[in-house]
């Protein structure tokens, strides 16, 4: 007998005598590594945290000893619940349970949303042994009163891509219906599988409500080959159809992943955004690679016809977003692309993780970087990834939203329950373990305020109301109820995709641009009523710059202190006399790429004049109005840091304080008496206990959170049917002021900050920036590491350098954009009209005043603001925004109004532009179109 059979005897002789025939009728002989550690403790009962990679068989480790313990003697009800965060379920791994069921004799079964009402009625009158569901679908039957019967025989649960879950407010919900499931069935055994962890202990006490399990994990980084390229810049390159393509270095990129698809036989290329998914598709198809494009916008059987496209070998290789890090299933991939840094070790692993899915095969990719930063961030990425340091996940602790849903949950699968043991079965959930009592009761009286639930005062008893059903069934999902705007081509009617409504309503004006099914698109109209986007396509896309761009992936904190990290080593060595090309060799000793690829990240080093930033060193630099912390501290902590720094300079001028960050900058636009003895003054002077309250304030007036607002407020059952457009119709502001004070407003600043910031690490950075830790050096003038910037901005279809066609286009475009004239002298009169309409003076016909302000033709919340006798802060910077329009329009004419209505330029950038004198008005255009370029790359979701 060989080894490899012994071990598969000795694992598998945990199993009883059917599995062990079928396992031999389908070919096992050797368990995986999962399967040889995890089957004995799950065969024996034990809740279990399997952690391996996809491939690995984590499915079979988990499901052999549960149909093991079910086969021969099945309850009548369900033994089995199997939830996947993936509605349609992975058809490979359905194939194969349905093939277990079959051989076993055991009825196995899907449930979710689309599943037809003939299908739900049988499962309800004759359960299945095991039934595969997503935890909304959970939510659903656990209130219906024939599948409460059937679930009342559950011994098992299997959570799959529990990581995936443990981050998010669904999963979140999930804990809690877990629990009310424990009410039903008693307990229960509890097995979670995931790809990758940065905390299996953490994770574990998610799955199973801190009551202790066994955690099997196998090191993913170990299998796994990573290099990072940074391709070289060839004067110029022709494409297939013989055009030239006037960006040498983002034709370089192209070129370099072509040739990645062209070396291997099936593979995937990741980015981390739409709009390049749509944007590289475009330009390797001009190569003549046969590519197939996948990503969240597009229709779900869009997306099935290139997965099975890609599955069948059709396609050389599928460009997708996140939306294929989870088990989707595309058949074998040989290799994976990663454009621009994945950011994140998480999601490289689960990227790169989808190569080599089979025994023999280590999963191989390639990071494809742009930029220094880009690079050195890769670096880091790939050496953490290899070493197995993976993010933490982000538990969602003491969502309020989520414990309103579930004290609904609670009354519709009891009838009426004492308040005292719905919060016993809340607070076992392990997410929600540190809710007060008094918090519980804050929840619950904002519910029957809202008609959710009856709360009977006197004896604490919640039970139904007449609003309870429509709510709870309204609210299955914590993913918010946004809407999905159809966008259609006002040329051919066609429908060419669709957009996300936090797009629409944060975003999407008329003129703006984007990029869509591989082609640009202007809008030109938004019918809110039948949610439509009216879009025309832009004739020379080459001479557009695309105005949208998507939310950043944020760079944890580890990663980019190992960035500086690099950096200080690369300075040290260079300022040591040593070469760069030493210094390349030792650190690709170290990382996953080649001397060239680092040679070329180490210039920006040795350009650099002055203290480098490092790990433990902020170097604060400053030219102007414009000073930059160079703070390595990774995207959450700048963002604090950040909006610290604006609110209270802001405060201490009473002026407005530009902010944009990235993982390794924070980057202030301040008042010309600001300096940057002041930013240092602030961060020794400012007590880090007061951040939190601080931050607080700062996003009391940010739209983010007013939007936030709506849709928290829509899972407390406080508004119906929200959409967010509409809800300018009433105001954010007198929301936000109903609501301020509420459960629902606490609830939305904690989930903002939850997602967005760090306010426990940015105290901990002010506590070490005064007592010496963190070193803070200052310099006049720009460094290059200060200038390097964010180093996945740049998008494929918008060239760096204008050429004559771009400020072409750029000119037409203003001149055909209308404004809005409006006196701020006499406030009587008000007009709007194209831009080439408008007189080189304007002059008010009402008072013959020149102080006309120029305002976007959506802009009328300003007009109303300036004539308002009493003004609220945002009116007061409204107010002040337009005096400055119509100050530069009554010194510089129609040189002002031109440069106002650039998009996203305002009275500031405007100015800046004029007073550059600039004779040539080609270069009054480049400098408009620099900054609209900037504003479409910053523009952030705070604004």
């Amino acid at each position: 007998m060989s080894e490899a059979t012994r071990k598969g005897d000795a694992v598998f002789s945990h199993l009883g005598d059917a599995v062990r025939s079928a396992l031999s009728d389908r070919g096992f002989t050797t368990p995986t590594e999962p399967q040889r550690r995890a089957i004995p403790p799950i065969a024996d009962g034990t809740d279990a945290l399997v952690i391996a990679p996809t491939g690995s068989g984590k499915t079979e480790t988990a499901m052999l000893p549960v149909f093991d313990a079910i086969e021969g003697n099945p309850p009548d009800g369900i033994a089995a619940l199997y939830v996947t965060p993936l509605r349609a379920l992975n058809r490979d791994m359905r194939d194969r349970l349905e093939w277990w069921g079959e051989t076993l004799d055991l009825e196995i079964d899907v449930r979710h949303g689309d599943t037809t009402q003939y299908r739900r009625q049988q499962q309800a009158e004759n359960p299945p042994d095991v039934l595969v569901t997503t935890p909304e679908t959970l939510q659903a039957i656990l209130t219906g009163e024939k599948l409460r019967e059937g679930l009342a025989d559950v011994a098992h649960v299997v959570v799959d891509e529990v990581h995936e879950l443990a981050a998010a407010k669904r999963g979140a919900q999930l804990t809690v219906g877990l629990e009310r499931l424990r009410e039903l069935a008693g307990p229960f055994q509890r097995i979670g599988l995931s790809a990758t962890v940065g905390d299996p202990a953490e994770v574990g006490r998610f799955l199973t409500g801190d009551r202790g399990c066994s955690i099997v994990e196998i090191d993913a980084g170990s299998d796994i080959e990573i290099d990072v390229v940074r391709p070289s810049i060839e004067e110029r390159d022709e494409n297939v159809a013989g055009e030239i393509v006037t960006d040498a270095e983002v034709a370089s990129h192209v070129r370099k992943i072509d040739e990645l698809i062209d070396t291997h036989e099936s593979t995937l290329v990741f980015v981390n955004t739409r709009q390049t998914a749509e944007a590289l598709g475009s330009r390797l198809k001009e190569y003549g690679t046969d590519v197939g494009i996948h990503h969240g916008s597009l229709a779900s059987d869009a997306r099935v016809e290139v997965e099975d496209a890609f599955k069948d070998g059709d396609l050389d290789a599928l460009l997708c977003t996140s939306s294929m890090e989870l088990g989707i299933d595309v058949g074998r991939v040989d290799h994976v692309v990663q454009y621009n840094s994945p950011r994140q070790v998480s999601r490289l692993l689960q990227r790169v993780g989808r190569a080599g899915h089979r025994r023999d095969r280590t999963s191989a990719g390639t990071i494809v970087t742009t930029s220094p930063d880009e690079t050195f961030e890769a670096l880091a990425i790939a050496r953490m990834a290899r070493a197995g340091e993976v993010e933490p996940a982000a538990i969602h602790h003491g969502s309020r939203d989520t414990v309103a849903n579930q004290i609904a949950g609670v009354v519709m699968d009891l009838g009426e329950a004492d308040a005292r043991r719905a919060y016993e079965i809340v607070t076992r959930a392990y997410p929600f373990g540190d809710i007060s009592e008094a918090v519980f009761r804050e929840i619950v009286r904002e519910l029957a305020d809202n008609r959710v639930v009856w709360l009977e005062e006197d004896a604490d008893e919640l039970s139904k109301r007449r609003g309870t059903w429509q709510y709870f069934y309204h609210n299955l999902s914590m993913i918010p109820d946004e809407a999905t705007y159809d966008v259609a081509d006002g040329t051919s009617g066609r429908q060419v995709g669709t957009l996300d409504e936090r797009f629409v309503v944060n975003f999407a004006a008329p003129g703006e641009v984007f990029i869509q099914g591989g082609e640009m698109w202007r809008i030109t109209e938004i019918d809110e009523d039948d949610e439509t986007v009216h879009v025309t396509p832009v004739g020379d896309p080459a001479g557009e710059v695309p105005s949208w761009t998507g939310q950043e992936i944020p760079v944890p904190y580890d990663v980019a202190q190992e960035v500086a990290e690099i950096r200080e080593i690369a300075a040290d060595q260079l300022r040591a006399g040593g070469d760069p090309e030493s210094v390349a060799r030792h650190l690709a000793g170290r990382y996953d790429a080649d001397e060239a690829t680092i040679r070329s990240a180490l210039e920006q080093i040795e350009y650099h004049e002055g203290p480098v930033p490092g790990p433990n060193r902020i170097v604060v630099e400053f030219e102007g109005r414009d000073v930059v912390l160079n703070a390595a501290f990774g995207h959450m902590v700048n963002e604090t840091l950040g909006r610290l720094l604006s609110a209270l300079l802001g405060q201490r001028t009473g002026s407005s304080v530009g902010l944009d960050v990235d993982p390794y900058r924070i980057s202030l636009e301040v008042p010309r008496n600001v300096t940057a003895g002041d930013v240092v003054d602030v961060l020794k002077s400012t007590d880090p206990a007061h951040v939190k309250g601080l931050i607080e304030l700062s996003l009391k007036n940010a739209d983010a959170l007013k939007f936030r607002l709506a849709q928290v407020a829509t899972k407390f059952g406080a508004l119906k049917n929200w959409r967010g457009r509409g809800s300018n119709r009433f105001g954010r502001d007198r929301l936000l002021e109903a609501l301020e004070g509420t459960p629902i407003y606490d609830e939305a600043l904690r989930e903002l900050i939850h997602e967005k910031l760090d306010i426990g690490r940015t105290s901990e950075l002010l506590r070490e920036i005064q007592s010496g830790e963190v070193a803070l050096e200052t310099v006049g003038g720009r460094t290059a590491i200060g200038r390097g910037g964010r180093s996945g901005s740049k998008e494929l279809l918008a060239p760096e350098n204008a050429d004559a066609s771009v400020i072409q286009t750029l000119k037409e475009r203003i001149q055909a954009d209308r404004v809005i004239l409006f006196c701020v002298h006499c406030e009587a009169y008000k007009t709007t009209k194209p831009v080439k309409r408008v007189r080189d003076q304007p002059q008010c016909p009402e008072c013959g005043s020149t102080r006309i302000a120029a305002l976007n033709p959506w802009d009328e919340e300003t007009v109303t603001a300036v004539k308002a006798d009493e003004k609220d802060d945002e009116q007061e910077r409204r107010t002040k925004r337009a005096h400055q329009a119509a100050d530069l329009v009554q010194s510089h004419g129609k040189q002002a109004i031109i440069a106002l209505a650039g998009r996203g330029v305002g009275p500031t950038n405007a100015a800046r532009i004029i007073n550059k004198l600039r004779e040539n008005e080609d270069d009054f255009y480049r400098d408009i179109l620099a900054r609209e370029r900037e504003y479409a790359r910053t523009r952030s979701f705070w604004e």
